[in-house]
């Protein structure tokens, strides 16, 4: 069975950076596409950004986050960072890493993808 355990999440003011890392833990022979995406109460979890497992495969981000935030992974390892900068208080939410296929909706990828619990960002203006 594989586990994800993310890091680095914290609390931080509008135009500051952090950097959150996930790794896997367990069972990891295959290599997964990994990503991260966040969620606010009362709201549906939203897609952050993905990279593919392969070397020099696809990297994907939401549009809100281009050019703020840079995913990136070492090569022949299931772990992924994304880093933060620029950070705005709508960045404010629990973000969770996951593992599997690449994908933009929770709605497909919930049933499929290994999660992580979560990590708290809160950004204060």
């Amino acid at each position: 069975q594989v586990q994800l355990v993310e890091s680095g999440g914290g609390l931080v003011q509008a135009g500051g950076s952090l950097r959150l890392s996930c790794e896997a833990f367990g069972r990891t022979s295959s290599m997964y596409d990994m990503g991260w995406f966040r969620q606010v109460p009362g709201k549906e979890r939203e897609f952050v950004a993905s990279i593919s497992w392969r070397s020099g495969g696809s990297i994907d981000y939401q549009d809100s986050v281009k050019g703020r935030f840079t995913i990136s992974r070492v090569n022949g390892k299931n772990n992924v960072t994304l880093q933060m900068d620029s950070l705005k208080p709508e960045d404010t939410a629990v973000y969770y890493c996951n593992a599997g296929r690449q994908g933009r909706y929770y709605e497909d990828l919930k049933g499929r993808n290994i999660w992580g619990q979560g990590t708290q960002v809160t950004v204060f203006s």
